[in-house]
Order: C-alpha cells, then structure tokens, then sequence
C-alpha cells in the first residue's frame, strides 16, 4: 500500500489507537511520527496537517451525545475524556483517587504559582503572608508544579516553580493562557453599592428605639442612583444608628462638645 491510496479514513483508526493506548495525552508531532514509524516502508509519509485534519473528524465523532467519552486537547496533548455526565458513576471505580484532595494551602500554593509563574518561594511566601515549605513540596510530590530554573536577578539566585503539564491534564487546560482570568472567576459576584434614599419617620424612630437588634416590618428603601440621595438629611445617634434628621436639628455637621 502507498501513502497516495492512504486516505484520512485510513489514518483516522491509528490515531484513535494511539491515542486510547497512550498513558499521557499525545500532541499531533508524536502522533505524526508514531504512526510514521509504523508505516516506514511507505514511500511519502503523513503531514502534520493531515493529522491535524484527521482530529478534527476524530473530536467531532466522539462530541456525539452516542460516546460517554470524548477527545479532548488537554495537558499539552489529545487524549480521550470521559465526559462530565459520568463523573459520579466513575468516581465509584477511583474513589480513594477522587478523596485525596489538595489543601487548601496547597490549593492557595498553585494559584499563585499558575498565574504568577515563573515564581520563587520567597514571592508565594510574600503573597500568602506564610511559609510555604510544606505546600511547595507537596505541589512537586504530586507533579503538579516543577522547577524551571533560578532567578539570577535576585541574591542567591532561588530556585523558580511553574505548573507542569500534569496541572494542565489535572485542570484540563491545553497551556497556562487557558486559565480563566481574574476578572471573569469574580464577574458573578461583583455587587454594585446600594445607597439609602429614604426612610419613613416611624422606621427611623423604630431603629432609633429598644428595637434596633431588630428588623423593621418595613426595610428601608434602597437604590443605587445616588442622584436621588441626600446625605444632609440623615445623622448617627448616640446608638450609633443612621437617623433621619428632624426640623430643629442643624444640618452642617455635628456640634461641638460642649
């Protein structure tokens, strides 16, 4: 057989072979030259683009609501994926696995370590306001970060951690670019201020009176358009609560002990 009557059809069944029997996710360079090597007597040999081609159909046939698994790029490389449905079901096979949680100083380690790498301990340290001896080596134990280098800019040259491609399998991300950034992980929970507008006389005295551990039968109105908010009309008691001022109160701040 010669590469030209080799169609992707051909091709696809290697990849998928290589890529069920591989122990680590496979990137399209090793599969082109895994499945190379193992049709060396054929006269042209597969692309990179053929390849690249071929996972296209690969994804696209596993994405089917048919296969509880998928093929997924993650760690650096193509692997398949048993999809999120199943997760429960599997857990019963590698419960002790899905247990053997990191801590959360070792999860508060790894944070910083992903978005600020390359790091040093001293930098972590500086950030959580802790050691983090124990967290580092924990993270190095499990694979999940790795030593880069020395930073040779700072006196005695300390040693830098980055995440390893066992992170990126871990959390399923392809590379470090595919953490979620800071600003979408808390869009959900920003809150806009709410500023007081106004508040009934009998709720100012309620709150005012014996009753200020307790709710009002009717909560202040608030809104968030301070246009329509009036500081000068409200002051703090002696109870420490905000009141709203009465007539023969001035309204230029408070007086002066006498």
């Amino acid at each position: 057989m010669t590469y030209n009557k080799m169609e992707l059809s051909e091709i696809i069944p290697h990849i998928e072979a290589l890529i069920f029997a591989s122990e680590k996710p496979l990137t399209p360079l090793e599969i082109v030259e895994l499945i190379n090597n193992a049709f060396g007597f054929m006269e042209e040999r597969i692309t990179l683009d053929q390849v690249e081609s071929a996972m296209e159909g690969i994804r696209e046939k596993y994405d089917s609501e048919f296969y509880p698994f998928e093929v997924r790029e993650s760690g650096g490389g193509w692997q398949f994926l048993t999809k999120k449905t199943f997760h429960k079901t599997i857990a019963q096979l590698n419960g002790e696995k899905f247990l053997k949680r990191l801590s959360t100083a070792a999860l508060e380690t790894l944070a910083i370590i992903a978005y600020k790498q390359p790091i040093t301990k001293g930098e972590i340290e500086a950030i959580r306001g802790v050691n983090s001896d124990y967290s580092v080596q924990k993270l190095l134990e499990k694979e999940l970060i790795v030593i880069s280098g020395r930073n040779e800019k700072l006196p005695g040259h300390p040693l830098v951690y980055a995440t390893s491609k066992t992170f990126m399998d871990y959390f399923g991300i392809n590379s470090p670019e595919d953490l979620p950034k800071i600003r979408e992980v808390f869009a959900e929970q920003l809150v806009e201020p709410t500023m007081i507008r106004h508040a009934e006389s009998e709720t100012a005295e309620y709150l005012a009176g014996d009753n200020a551990d307790e709710f009002p039968e009717e909560p202040l109105e608030v809104t968030a358009n301070t246009e329509e908010y009036d500081a000068s009309k409200f002051t703090i008691n002696e109870e420490g609560m905000l009141v709203e001022k009465k007539e023969d109160e001035p309204t230029d701040g408070p007086e002066e002990d006498k």
